[in-house]
């Protein structure tokens, strides 16, 4: 056989390699460009059921109005997922760049499609029975089988939404890119907002009977948090009052202040080593103090140890709330005629109750009986059913959000519904969406002078991977500025305190402990006076302390830096005291 008989063949494969390559080139433009019509196409009706949804969130205590809406959102999601389905469509997903894209679109496709069969469906079923005015006492009381009817809908949304929720975010990776990142932020963004409101609606439907006394008589301690004299949870333990409650109707009971139960000797109860270590006993021993320990929980058994041995009285469970969570409700019930003449209103609730009492008022006997008066006012007004429901829950929904409204029941199976909610006041959580930070302030001047601190915080990080099914590792830091804006002269001795603690008059002390998120070994530690730092441990948090005093005008800055000791949220919180500045919240990152 002969040399150009034998290479023949040789060129017959070649050329058949090189047509190969050429259809399997070809094959792979159609693929993508049979995708990107078909994914051009999805992201319209994705943006379209992303409309129609927000609209039925606004109105889903109106069937007649989502009805129509939520039909849109079906049919838009449906068309999405049947387009991001195909074959074609999941082998393309397989590839290194489009692979990213193409599974974002479709995850959003199938959890929207979810979301609108699931959860808005069924919710917008039941929500006429469940409206905002649900929660407005007729008659004196609250009709509790509104909320029983909605329990197993709520809690079967809520499960939707999550896995709908938890689908998209792990999704969202930082290969997605361009206009379809800002789709699918936004979706994420809904999805959690309505995830948020579902699961809400869910424990709120199974909580609310129970404790509006479904099963017979119950009884709450509330507790008012004074911000004008921080405790790491928001301030001292002021004026409390016990609440009973019946079959959805509400009676206010005995009222106390915690001056009056002095010191508890010995100590109530026993509090961890690690917390003793940090706090000492004076939680345990104080009323005013039981705040201290940034942990509702504990801080919410204390209180009630107390309360029984003082009144005999047991409970089924502790609340509080402060001046500023206050001023949000009175924007539902508006003003208040108080017994002393003055109108309580959402604008001057903070200033009244926090600075101008103690102006007003030298005697703490006269405070007290304004604090009493102002306390039944408000208290009528709620069981009286003189507010407005949508803004009442506009109101305490602003207020858990920001810390400001806590609640630790003594039922087991009550304190399990609030787990991993706002409402339980614990340690800051870091997980595999978001790092969190601590900081927890505590007067140490005797005296009401935080009214006049102002807190900064920000939260950011320093160094940080690129984040991997929304976990990264890397360097984060926090930096903590408080500031006295007090007058240099002019304010009372009960404001002040007068030196009792050896502090100058007008100059506020300040006990703070910044808690770096579990799993993260600590950097630096500074700070910007010539105060000196302190340390540590609290249930696996590393624990930085400081302790400063600060004349009118003065400032401090607490910075610290932390190492993850491994993949952790990609997003950055802060947990902070609440103070009596509501609009001031901390400035956090996020690893992108």
């Amino acid at each position: 056989m002969t040399e150009s008989a034998l290479a023949r063949p040789a060129r017959v494969a070649g050329r058949i390699a090189l047509w190969a390559v050429v259809a399997c080139a070809v094959l792979t433009l159609i693929a993508i460009g049979w995708v990107g019509a078909r994914g051009a196409i999805a992201a319209d009706h994705l943006r379209s059921a992303q409309s129609s949804a927000s609209d039925v969130v606004a109105q889903i205590d109106d069937p007649a109005a989502v009805a129509a809406a939520i039909a849109s959102v079906a049919d838009d999601a449906n068309a999405a997922q049947a387009l991001t389905s195909d074959p074609v469509w999941e082998l393309v997903e397989g590839t290194p760049w489009l692979g990213p894209q193409l599974r974002a679109v479709s995850a959003v496709a199938a959890s929207v499609d979810l979301v609108a069969r699931e959860a808005l469906t069924p919710l917008a079923e039941v929500a006429s029975s469940l409206s905002p005015t649900a929660f407005q006492p007729i008659d004196g009381r609250i009709n509790l089988d509104a909320f029983v009817a909605v329990q197993d809908v709520s809690a079967e949304a809520a499960s939707s939404m999550r896995g709908a929720s938890d689908a998209v975010t792990d999704a969202n990776s930082a290969a997605v890119i361009g206009p379809l990142r800002e789709v699918v932020d936004e979706v994420e963004a809904l999805l959690d907002t309505t995830g948020r409101a579902t699961d809400a609606l869910a424990r709120a439907s199974v909580l609310l009977p129970e404790m509006l006394g479904q099963d017979g008589p119950r009884d709450y301690l509330v507790i008012f948090q004074n911000n004008a004299e921080w405790r790491s949870l928001g301030g001292i333990a002021g004026a409390l009052a016990q609440i009973r409650t019946n079959d959805g109707a509400m009676r206010l009971g005995t009222q106390d202040y915690a001056a009056s139960f002095g010191r508890f000797d010995p100590a109530v109860m026993e509090l961890e080593a690690d917390v003793a270590a940090i706090y000492g006993e004076y939680p345990v021993r104080f009323m005013h103090n039981v705040t201290q320990v940034p942990d509702f929980a504990v801080s919410g058994q204390i209180a009630r140890t107390m309360w029984v041995d003082k009144h005999g009285t047991e409970l089924d469970g502790v609340i509080s709330l402060d001046p500023v969570a206050l001023s949000y409700i009175l924007e539902a019930t508006g003003p208040i005629e108080l017994p002393s003449g003055d109108q309580l209103t959402s604008e001057n609730a903070v200033s009244l109750l926090l600075n101008e009492v103690y102006k007003r008022y030298p005697d703490p006997t006269e405070q007290n009986a304004f604090f009493s008066e102002t306390t039944s006012a408000v208290f009528g007004a709620l069981a009286g059913g003189r507010f407005d429901a949508s803004a009442l829950l506009g109101a305490l929904a602003r207020a858990g959000e920001e810390n400001r409204v806590l609640l630790w029941s003594a039922h087991e199976d009550d304190q399990a519904v609030l787990a991993d909610t706002t409402l339980v006041g614990g340690l800051p959580k870091t997980d595999a969406r978001a790092t969190s930070f601590g900081v927890y302030l505590n007067d140490g001047t005797g005296s009401k002078m935080d009214f006049y601190q102002e807190v900064t915080t920000v939260a950011e990080w320093e160094t940080c991977a690129p984040p991997v099914e929304g976990t990264t590792s890397g360097t984060a830091t926090l930096a903590l500025t408080i500031a006295n804006r007090a007058p240099d002269s002019g304010l009372p001795e009960y404001i002040t305190g007068g030196g009792i603690y050896g502090v100058e008059p007008g100059s506020a002390k300040t006990v703070g402990y910044v808690y770096l998120p579990t799993g993260f070994d600590l950097l630096d530690a500074a700070i910007s006076t010539e105060d000196g730092l302190g340390g540590g441990s609290h249930d696996g948090h590393r624990v930085v302390s400081f302790d400063v005093t600060l004349a009118p005008g003065d400032s401090v800055t607490v910075s610290v830096s932390a190492q993850s000791e491994g993949p952790t949220g990609a997003q950055l919180k802060v947990r902070q005291t609440p103070t009596v500045n509501a609009d001031v919240t901390p400035t956090v990152g996020t690893c992108l």
